[in-house]
């Protein structure tokens, strides 16, 4: 059983943590880990002249909650139940599906891509079966989006496994990505940004953090994620000099779909700007940060790294081979192709929102639909219960 209670601000390091260059990371000044919920307890008023909000306790502790997030990677689900302000997750799933292979160059979802899909998501149909779940939401992204045969492929997930995904506009992916991981975010002065790297597209959402969730003060989705970019700019091939050429016309384009978005924000700009990411992209290279000789999310879920050692990191995968790549700790073969692009992604990001810190979150649309479900539902059951109660006062008046 995993618990998504929000880190409280101790510094959690691993013992013999070695970086991508075989050395230890250096001591880094200030803050290494997102404030969270518990640390924020003791500080009622976190600079921006509003008392941090406390959700009342949820009264459904045994009610179960789900959330299923299909990408254009990935397949996940995520069951929990809540507790007090939070929720305690009590089943998970994840699992790389690639539906939007072969999206770019057809425009369609592919028959092995939807078969590989339909074989996660029946996986979720039955795991939400077996745990009674109570509500749930399904959505769908930016393949279904994009895809000629995305509302086939829903209706027949929905004939064959009963689940029934909402394929989601990107402003709501914005909005939920947000929702399930501002609470990771750096303490602070002034709006901040938070970007979600997906597999066939790119959130960034400019925030003023506040009460009871921030206000998106603008919002930019761009169709370049770790999927749509490494299929638009061609596999690797080539010399150390081609891959870093490939690299830097993958940035290109992504900076070019920035642009209007960059002029917007400039406004904005202060001297200690704030970032946070949630997307494989990040974690995995938190991972190689912190040199982890496997994925351990309690480690970096929460982390605040130096935005400079996520560029050279960057900046050293994309000139290393896909074999070299594969043999990193955390990147391993399924990553070492896409992970470039998720760099390239991330390197435009930091010259339009230079930060000093980027804070790396291991949670997002799954965590944001279970605290809209979870919020939706006790505000349903206290309409009733007033409903009642004035029913109640009425016949006996």
């Amino acid at each position: 059983m995993a618990d998504y209670t929000p880190p409280d601000g101790r510094e959690k390091a691993p013992k013999k943590a070695k970086n991508h260059k075989g050395h230890r990371p250096k001591a880094q000044k200030g803050p290494q880990r997102a404030p969270g919920d518990k640390k924020a307890k003791s500080q009622p008023n976190r600079g921006n002249g509003s008392p941090q909000w406390r959700r009342p306790p949820h009264k459904s502790y045994k009610q179960a909650y789900a959330a299923i997030d299909l990408g254009t990677n990935n397949c996940r689900l995520l069951i929990a139940r809540p507790s007090d302000e939070n929720f305690v997750v009590i089943d998970a799933f994840s699992r790389v599906v690639r539906l939007g292979e072969g999206l770019a160059q057809t425009g369609r979802l592919s028959d092995h891509a939807m078969d590989r899909a339909l074989g996660a998501l029946k996986i979720c149909a039955d795991k939400l079966r077996k745990r009674n779940v109570h509500l749930a939401r399904s959505v769908a992204t930016e393949a279904c989006r994009r895809a000629s045969n995305g509302e086939a492929f829903i209706e027949r997930v929905r004939r064959e496994t009963g689940i029934v995904l909402d394929i989601i506009s990107a402003q709501e992916e914005a909005r939920l990505a947000v929702l399930g991981c501002h609470i990771l975010l750096e303490d602070g002065v002034g709006p901040a940004i938070i970007f979600d790297i997906g597999g066939g597209s790119t959130e960034l959402v400019l925030i003023e953090p506040g009460a009871p969730v921030p206000r998106i003060l603008d919002w930019q989705s761009v169709p370049w994620g770790v999927v749509s970019l490494t299929e638009t700019v061609g596999h690797e091939t080539g010399s150390r000099e081609d891959r870093l050429a490939r690299y830097a016309k993958m940035k290109q384009l992504v900076t070019d779909s920035f642009a209007e978005f960059s002029e917007r924000i400039a406004q904005h700009s202060a001297p200690d700007q704030r970032l946070l990411g949630t997307s494989g992209t990040v974690t995995t290279l938190a991972s190689v940060h912190l040199g982890l000789p496997h994925y351990d999310r309690s480690q970096v879920d929460g982390l605040i790294v130096p935005t400079d050692s996520m560029r050279d990191i960057s900046q050293d995968l994309a000139a290393m081979s896909p074999d070299e790549r594969s043999e990193l700790d955390c990147i391993g073969h399924e990553r070492a192709e896409l992970v470039v692009a998720g760099c390239a992604i991330l390197e435009a990001i930091l010259d339009i929102w230079p930060a000093p810190r980027l804070g790396v979150a291991d949670r997002g649309i799954r965590e944001g639909i279970l605290r809209s479900l979870m919020t939706a539902d006790a505000e349903g059951q206290q309409t009733q219960a007033a409903m009642r109660r004035d029913k109640s006062a009425g016949a006996n008046g």
